[in-house]
């Protein structure tokens, strides 16, 4: 098998993985995939523009804020309050630094970015077993909400 055909398998598979992953995960650990793509897209974005090669550093960077726009789609006002609020804003503010980043080709901003994410995915991870699947347990639906201040 060709090196090309190789990674084009690879990356197929890992589209299939995800798919996989995402139809059977819950409300949490969906909120932890998406966190985790946007800090890849993030990180493959620097990789090219460290290289140079300016077309896939601006697709990823779109890709990045198409994650992080997901993400704060994601919110649940009514359920997150203040908390949700805030991340809004948050979200909102990472998406113009991506914007600028890509436009500056800046290397700072994506990390800036990133930090703020890695921040939000460490809380995210502290959440108790307990209370994570607690609104796809509670809702014959999956919604997925910010957790309550102090869950975090």
């Amino acid at each position: 098998m060709s090196s090309v055909k190789a990674q084009s398998a690879l990356k197929e598979y890992g589209k299939v993985s995800v798919q996989s992953g995402a139809s059977y995960a819950s409300p949490h650990r969906l909120i932890s995939m998406l966190l985790d793509g946007a800090l890849d897209k993030i990180s493959s974005a620097k990789g090219f523009m460290q290289r140079g090669e300016i077309a896939n550093k601006g697709n990823y960077i779109s890709w990045a804020i198409s994650i992080v726009e997901g993400l704060r789609m994601s919110l649940d006002a009514d359920k997150g309050g203040e908390l949700a609020d805030n991340l809004n804003n948050l979200y909102d503010y990472m998406e113009r630094r991506l914007v600028e980043a890509n436009l500056k080709n800046s290397e700072e901003m994506l990390d800036e970015v990133a930090e703020l994410l890695n921040t939000i995915k460490s809380a995210w991870e502290e959440i108790p077993a307990e209370l994570q699947g607690a609104s796809a347990a509670s809702d014959s639906t999956v919604s997925i909400s910010a957790p309550v201040e102090g869950d975090v």
